[in-house]
């Protein structure tokens, strides 16, 4: 019986081995640089890249979880209050889709924004009054007021702008960067993560880990996560009795078995833990520095605002980005929660605004005042717009929007981008686009672009497909916003 057992353990383990070499080979022929570090550089970064001549060398990317309304930011739209409460036109609308929180409802009454607006630096730039200090760094922004998306519910909207698919899967943005370019400072990793919480809705949607995954690529280029607490990485102080030499002895012991391990198998994810590993041991020193805000000048504390003495808030992960930036990480991305005011917007945007408005500003002011904006591209934006009609009941003093792909703003700033430029229009109720329409896979080419990759040239083979973060249609960058 044992002998029965050994025979077939040996043929499964032929078996196995034999379809993971098989296997590997054909992922060298189609895709060498995941398993043959001499196919890149130093950085990590793929043959023949960059492109062409970079504009930007980084992207912080300012991602507003939930969809912040145009209306009350940046798409200003006085007509509507001669409007107020009449019912959008069937011409209008066109009988496009509307979620199910308000597709039942027997009235879509037009609901004029209560924020007041005025324009700003020598474009003119109009900024909503609850945004008042971004609205004193319009100079600097190019403000995107045609932005429109396929997807009309959160999660697969928030994936499509992360992955370019709705489905979950695919590689994050950041990861696509890492993967093309590499990493500037091999003491952090080239794509970091910072979450945050708004106080206009706490209980709002969801982050999943998997929007920062690298999905098929290989699981080095993966976001990392820092936690908002103090301890932002776990376990990266050596426990008691376990100096940094036993630690390093440690991880060259476990390094010879995962490369005997890696040879064997010709696995490309043993071969991310070996680094992986690596990476953790140098970043017990560099973290730690990255987060010790006691180096920082009060002035530029108190530019952040008062949050940003918290962990976790978005105001101290508007300081770490700019920190990061200083240390050539790649893409830096940050999260905050709340802005799906579906009801009592005027209160929660206020607050949400509240949250966002002075640490986005300062660090637009601190990267420039650091000469890192001209190659750092700054993005700021959710996954879709808001309703030009309300959602529930409208009052005098009251309303909330419900979701609308079909338009919605976001601003660019730094990186190549032309400052002070308001591109792209929509109709007078803010619900078609008019002018210059921008689709998220084209924002994923401007990206890329800008960075010096031409998002139809970084490919990996997948299932028959050349996939791509800008999809398979036919998608360019928006030339027009290039300085």
């Amino acid at each position: 019986m044992t002998a029965e057992f050994g025979m077939r353990a040996n043929r499964r383990a032929f078996l196995r081995n034999t379809g993971v070499g098989l296997g590997s080979i054909a992922a060298c022929t189609l895709a060498p640089e995941f398993l043959s570090a001499s196919s890149s550089d130093v950085s990590g970064k793929l043959p023949g890249l960059p492109h062409h001549e970079p504009k930007a060398k980084r992207v912080i990317y300012l991602f507003q979880s939930g969809a912040p309304s145009q209306f009350e930011s940046f798409d200003y739209k006085p007509g509507l209050n001669k409007l107020a409460k009449t019912e959008l036109p069937e011409s209008v609308r066109m009988g496009q889709r509307l979620t199910g929180m308000t597709a039942g409802q027997q009235s879509f009454p037009i609901a004029p924004s209560l924020f007041k607006f005025s324009q700003h630096g020598e474009a003119g730039t109009w900024v909503s009054d609850r945004l008042p200090y971004i609205a004193d760094q319009a100079d600097k922004l190019c403000v995107i007021r045609s932005m429109h998306t396929e997807a009309i519910n959160h999660d697969p909207a928030i994936t499509f702008f992360q992955t370019g698919s709705q489905l979950p899967g695919r590689p994050s943005m950041g990861s696509w960067v890492a993967y093309g370019l590499g990493t500037a400072n091999e003491n952090l990793p080239s794509y970091i993560v910072l979450v945050s919480r708004g106080t206009g809705r706490a209980a709002g949607q969801p982050l999943y880990d998997r929007l920062w995954g690298s999905g098929v690529l290989p699981g080095k280029h993966q976001g990392v996560k820092l936690r908002g607490g103090n301890d932002p990485i776990l376990y990266l102080t050596d426990p008691a009795g376990c100096p940094p030499q036993v630690r390093r002895r440690m991880l060259d012991d476990i390094g010879k078995l995962n490369q005997a391990t890696a040879q064997r198998t010709l696995d490309p994810e043993v071969t991310t833990r070996i680094e992986q590993y690596e990476l953790a041991f140098r970043m017990q020193t560099a973290v730690p520095d990255l987060v010790d805000l006691s180096q920082e000048p009060e002035h530029v504390l108190k530019r952040y605002g008062p949050e940003v003495t918290k962990p976790g808030t978005y105001a101290r992960n508007c300081l770490l980005a700019r920190r990061l930036a200083e240390r050539d990480v790649r893409f830096i991305q940050l999260f905050h929660m709340g802005w799906d005011q579906h009801d009592n917007l005027p209160d929660h945007m206020t607050k949400q605004c509240y949250d966002t408005d002075q640490p986005t500003a300062a660090l637009l002011q601190d990267l420039e005042e650091r000469g890192l904006l001209e190659d750092t591209l700054v993005v700021w934006g959710g996954e879709f717009g808001r309703t030009v009609y309300c959602q529930g009941t409208l009052t005098e003093t009251n309303y909330g929007r419900d979701h609308h792909p079909r338009s919605f703003s976001i601003f660019m700033a730094g990186g190549g981008v032309k400052p002070g430029l308001t591109y792209g229009a929509t109709d007078e109720f803010g619900y078609n686009i008019t002018e210059n329409p921008v689709h998220v896979n084209d924002l994923h080419a401007t990206i890329l672009h800008l960075l010096g990759i031409d998002h139809r040239r970084l490919t990996i083979p997948f299932q028959g497909l050349a996939l791509k973060l800008s999809g398979v249609e036919d998608r360019h960058p928006v030339t027009e916003i290039f300085a």
